[in-house]
This record gives C-alpha cells, sequence and structure tokens, in this order.
C-alpha cells in the first residue's frame, strides 16, 4: 500500500519570526532554508542540498575573499544589508582586476526577527547576484538567542578568476602615477546616517552600492598593464584608502579638493552632521592609480561606463618618506588628509 506523503507546511512569512528552532537542523531550520533561501537565491548548486558546491575548475589564477556585514538600519535608500553583502564582495574580488565567479553567504540570525525581513534581505541579495551574473552556491544559518544579535549579519567569500597578465596590489603605486575616482564620494554613508538619525533632505541622498566588476573589465580593456592599483574606498572613505596605499607603497599623494566629485546634496549633509566627505564610506565607487601616460584613456573607459560617468583624475603619487596624502583646498591652502581618528560612522557596512 503506498503512503501519502505528508503535506509540508510552508512558513508563515508575513507574520511569523525566526525561533531557535530554525537553527537547531531540524524540521524548522529545512523550512526557513527552503522557503527563504533557495527560492530567493535559486540555482542547480543550491538544489543539490549539499553542505558545500562542486565546481568545476576556473583558468588562470584564483582569487578570493571573505567579508562580514553589521549595517544598522538592515533597509536604507538606495539598498539594504542583503544587496550590499552581493556587492561589497563581488567589488573586493574586482579591485584585484579578477571576474568574480561564485559567492557564499552565511547568516546570523536574532530570534524573533521577522521572517518577512529576512525574506525580503534574501530576495534582495538574489536580485543582485542574478544581475551581477554571480550565482550564490552555498551557505550556513545561524540562530542565536535575542539579543545576542542585532537583527541579522551576514559574512559572505568570494572567488575569481584573475588572468595572468593581470597583477594589481596595493604596494605597486610609483611617483608620477595618476590618481582617478569613478565618481561621487560619501553617497552611501550619508545614505546611512540619513536613515539612522531620520533626517530628511529636499533632495534624497541615496546609496551608491553597486558592482563594479563590468566596470573594472572595460578599465582593464583600456589601460591593461598600465594599472597599478584599484580600491574601493568603503570604510574610512577615500582618505582611509589613500593612506593605506601610501604606506603599503612607501609614497605620498598630492590631491585637489575641487577635482574630487561630491554631490551639493551629500556636502551639505556632510556640513549639517559634522562630518567630512572624504572620510565617508562608498560602497559603488572605485579609486585607481595608473601610469601618468596612460590616465586619459583610461578617464574616458571610465566615463563611458554608466557606473564612472563621473569620473575624476584628482592628483598623482609623490615621494614622500612620511607617506603623507595632502591635499590642495578649495582655498587655495593645502591641509594633511590624515588618517581617520576614531569611528565616525559606526556600523556603515
Amino acid at each position: 500500500m503506498n503512503r501519502a506523503k505528508p503535506i509540508r507546511r510552508k512558513l508563515d512569512i508575513k507574520n511569523g519570526r525566526v525561533e531557535l528552532s530554525h537553527g537547531s537542523g531540524g524540521r524548522a531550520m529545512a523550512q526557513l532554508i527552503n522557503d527563504i533561501f533557495h527560492a530567493a537565491f535559486d540555482n542547480d548548486w543550491l538544489r543539490s542540498n549539499n553542505d558545500q558546491a562542486s565546481l568545476d575548475a576556473l583558468p588562470g589564477r584564483l582569487v578570493m575573499t571573505t567579508d562580514g556585514y553589521v549595517v544598522s538600519p538592515l533597509f536604507f535608500p538606495g539598498g539594504d544589508i542583503g544587496s550590499l553583502s552581493v556587492h561589497g564582495t563581488i567589488n573586493d574580488i574586482a579591485m584585484g582586476g579578477a571576474t568574480p565567479k561564485y559567492l557564499s553567504a552565511s547568516f546570523i540570525i536574532e530570534e524573533g526577527f521577522p521572517f518577512a525581513d529576512l525574506e525580503r534581505i534574501a530576495q534582495s541579495m538574489g536580485e543582485a547576484s542574478r544581475a551581477a551574473g554571480v550565482p550564490i552556491v552555498t551557505g550556513d544559518t545561524k540562530v542565536v538567542e535575542r539579543g545576542k544579535a542585532d537583527g541579522v549579519f551576514i559574512s559572505t567569500a568570494g572567488v575569481g578568476v584573475l588572468p595572468e597578465e593581470i597583477s594589481l596590489s596595493s604596494d605597486k603605486a610609483r611617483p608620477g602615477d595618476a590618481v582617478l575616482v569613478s565618481g561621487s564620494m560619501g553617497d552611501h554613508g550619508v545614505a546611512i546616517m540619513s536613515r539612522r538619525e531620520n533626517l530628511q533632505f529636499d533632495v534624497e541622498i541615496l546609496s551608491d552600492s553597486a558592482p563594479l566588476h563590468g566596470l573594472v573589465a572595460d578599465m582593464i580593456a583600456a589601460a591593461g598593464g598600465s594599472l597599478r592599483v584599484m580600491r574601493d574606498p568603503t570604510r574610512g572613505g577615500l582618505a582611509a584608502a589613500l593612506n593605506e596605499i601610501a604606506l603599503q607603497s612607501d609614497v605620498g599623494f598630492a590631491i585637489e579638493e575641487a577635482l574630487i566629485p561630491v554631490k551639493p546634496q551629500v556636502a551639505a549633509a556632510c556640513e549639517f552632521l559634522g562630518l567630512d566627505p572624504l572620510y565617508v564610506a562608498n560602497e559603488g565607487k572605485l579609486v585607481a592609480i595608473c601610469e601618468a601616460q596612460a590616465a586619459e584613456t583610461l578617464l574616458a573607459a571610465m566615463r563611458a561606463h554608466p557606473l564612472g560617468k563621473n569620473a575624476s583624475m584628482i592628483g598623482h603619487v609623490v615621494e614622500d618618506e612620511n607617506n603623507f596624502v595632502e591635499m590642495k583646498t578649495g582655498f587655495g591652502g593645502g591641509r594633511i588628509v590624515d588618517w581617520l581618528s576614531g569611528e565616525q560612522l559606526p556600523r556603515i557596512c
């Protein structure tokens, strides 16, 4: 006698909340993974329901990165922690000149977190990974007691492939090299702060969160071996990125404030909040350092891409045993753009 299969209960996503049982490894956890994560990320690797993904060997050199996302608030103008985790991981791979291929994601979820918010985050991640062409192929889920997390934390890893002829590194900047940025600074950090502090501006400020691997591919096609360094100026903003490169390459930088793109509404918000746009996080912008003779070609290629249309050459690399980042101000004076002192904007990514 054939026995009828039991009807599987689906999660009450509209009204339900995460319980400790959803991390216990039993039926409740299987429901959570199937109804939220598999539904959002759906692909052949996940459908196999293994604890790992079996991937074809990639040509060239492998590039790998890992990151954690603890942003607050979880939802902000222009994105959320889900899309941010996909874009940020892809960008870390892309800054090495590599093509991102696969992602993994691990979730730490607080007991009591609404299913509806978790589904929204997962769907945002799925949409971002599909749009970028970089699938989430494996992952993990843990549930912790109420008060042991702030809603949800996401840890990611990414794998990409790098052609043998490309070699970018933060220790390769040389005096005379040009410094370029792909667009306006500070959008993401100000978007986070405006939502966190319930601030309203005449023009809404949106996060710039975006995957940069398409822009990077165009830059490499245009400038190739003339590129020295690429970096996405996330925590600590442009100031931190340039100071890190200066130290690692044992050089200094001479930049011009008037050449650094900052949207008027972002500049106004920063003035109101007492922030410096150079120290505010970005999630869809990059800094590029290249040989001087290739700068105009590279700049044209960046401006031809939607994510680089406001690209600008902001200065050059100089010899400096102190590794200072010096900026000519809009008033014609000068100042040192030093490392961030303290924590300017907590829980930003």
